[in-house]
C-alpha cells in the first residue's frame, strides 16, 4: 500500500467515525458520581408571584412560564426620583404592604397600600396587567432605571397616577414597567451570562434570575433548628420570596440540582406540556427573610442567625448563607400548574456563586 493509499485510508475512516463519535460524546448521559445519584422526583406544591419587586404576593393555582420567569412576576419596579434607583425591602420593610391584587376578567393590576397617619385609608390604583405598546406610549415615559448599578429602558407611570405614594415612601417615587415580550431585555449576569449559560437569556426586575425554586422539606428542617433554640418563631417560605414551591426530599438537597424538568400529572389537561429549568446557583441571602411579608416587622435574629450557623455554603460567597436555587427557563413555555411533578435530570458538585453578583430576589 503506498503512503496515498494510507493517507486516503485514514481519510475515509474519520469521514465515517467521527460523527458517531460526536454524536456518542454530545448525547452521553450526564456524570452523576461526584455528585450522587439524581433524586426521587417531588411535587409543586405553591405557585408565588411577585408583580412588584418587593412588594407583596399573589398565590396562584398555575402561571405562564416565560423566558424571563413567571408572568406578572417582578414586571413593575419602584424607583426613587429623580436618580431612578431601585427601591427594595432591604431600605424599607414596609414595601411589602404594598399588595397587588390582579384580576383575570378585566387583566387590570389593583395596588393598595395602607395610607399614613390614618387607620382606614387606603392608597391605590389601577392599571393594565399587560400593556400593550400603544397604551405605554400614550400613558408613560421611557426612561432608564439603574438596577444593581446598571441601567435599563423602562416605562415611568404618570404621577397623576402614583402621586399619594410618595408619602408611603416618605420621598419621591416613580413606579417603572418592563415588558417581558416588546422592551429592551435585561440580559443575565453571574452565572446566566450567555458564556456561562450557553444561550442569551434575559429577565424583567428580579435580582438576578428569573426563577426562584424553594423546598418544603428545607423550610421545614430550619424551622426545626430554630425551635430547638427555644425561638418563638414560625419561618414562612413567603419570607423567601420564591416563585415554585416543591415538596423536595432530603432537607438541602436542592443543592446538588443542576437541570429540572418539570412534567404535569397523568391524565392532566396539560399532559403534553412539560418544562426544563436550568439551574445557575443557590442564592444567597441577605436580612430580607427576617421581615414578616404581612406586618412589615423585621425579627433581630431569625431565620438570619440559624441560617449562618449552617448555611454558608458556597464557596463563591461564604459570608451569606444560601437558601432557594435560581433557574433560567428554556425556551417558551406553557402554564405551570399546582401539583406537576419536578424532576431532577442532573445533579452537579460544582456550583458557586460569582462574587460580583450577590443579590437576593426581594
Amino acid at each position: 500500500m503506498t503512503a496515498l493509499d494510507s493517507k486516503q485510508l485514514v481519510v475515509v475512516a474519520l469521514a465515517f467515525f467521527l460523527p458517531i463519535l460526536l454524536y456518542l460524546y454530545y448525547n452521553r448521559k450526564p456524570t452523576k458520581s461526584s455528585a450522587g445519584p439524581l433524586p426521587p422526583p417531588t411535587e409543586i406544591t405553591d405557585i408565588f408571584i411577585h408583580p412588584i419587586k418587593s412588594c407583596h404576593y399573589l398565590t396562584v393555582k398555575s402561571a405562564k412560564l416565560l423566558p424571563t420567569g413567571l408572568d406578572l412576576d417582578r414586571h413593575w419596579m419602584w424607583v426613587s426620583y429623580p436618580e431612578l434607583e431601585f427601591q427594595t425591602i432591604r431600605q424599607n420593610s414596609k414595601m411589602t404592604l404594598i399588595r397587588p391584587i390582579y384580576d383575570a376578567k378585566t387583566d387590570t393590576l389593583t395596588v393598595t397600600a395602607p395610607a399614613p397617619d390614618s387607620i382606614d385609608e387606603k392608597l391605590q390604583f389601577s392599571i393594565p396587567a399587560h400593556p400593550t405598546q400603544e397604551w405605554l406610549t400614550k400613558n408613560t415615559e421611557l426612561t432608564d432605571a439603574k438596577i444593581w448599578g446598571k441601567e435599563t429602558p423602562a416605562h415611568a407611570y404618570s404621577t397623576d397616577l402614583t402621586g399619594p405614594f410618595n408619602k408611603f415612601f416618605g420621598k419621591e417615587v416613580r413606579l417603572v414597567y418592563k415588558s417581558p415580550l416588546f422592551d429592551t431585555p435585561r440580559k443575565l449576569a453571574s452565572n446566566g451570562a450567555e458564556n456561562l449559560l450557553g444561550r442569551p437569556a434575559s429577565t424583567c426586575f428580579p435580582d438576578m434570575m428569573p426563577i426562584l425554586v424553594g423546598c418544603e422539606s428545607s423550610i421545614n428542617e430550619l424551622n426545626s433548628r430554630i425551635r430547638a433554640n427555644n425561638e418563638d418563631i414560625t419561618i414562612d417560605m413567603h419570607r423567601f420570596r420564591p416563585n415554585i414551591i416543591v415538596k423536595g426530599n432530603k432537607p438541602w438537597d436542592e443543592d446538588r440540582w443542576k437541570t429540572l424538568r418539570i412534567v404535569p400529572k397523568a391524565g392532566s389537561k396539560s399532559a403534553t406540556q412539560e418544562f426544563v429549568l436550568d439551574v445557575t446557583q443557590r442564592c444567597a441571602r441577605c436580612q430580607v427573610p427576617n421581615v414578616d411579608p404581612e406586618s412589615a416587622e423585621k425579627h433581630k435574629r431569625q431565620p438570619w442567625d440559624t441560617l449562618m450557623k449552617y448555611r454558608r455554603v458556597d464557596e463563591g460567597i461564604t459570608y451569606k448563607p444560601c437558601f432557594g436555587m435560581l433557574c433560567v427557563p428554556r425556551g417558551e413555555g406553557g402554564n405551570v400548574e399546582v401539583g406537576m411533578k419536578l424532576e431532577v435530570t442532573e445533579v452537579t458538585d460544582q456550583h458557586s456563586m460569582d462574587r460580583k453578583h450577590e443579590q437576593n430576589p426581594p
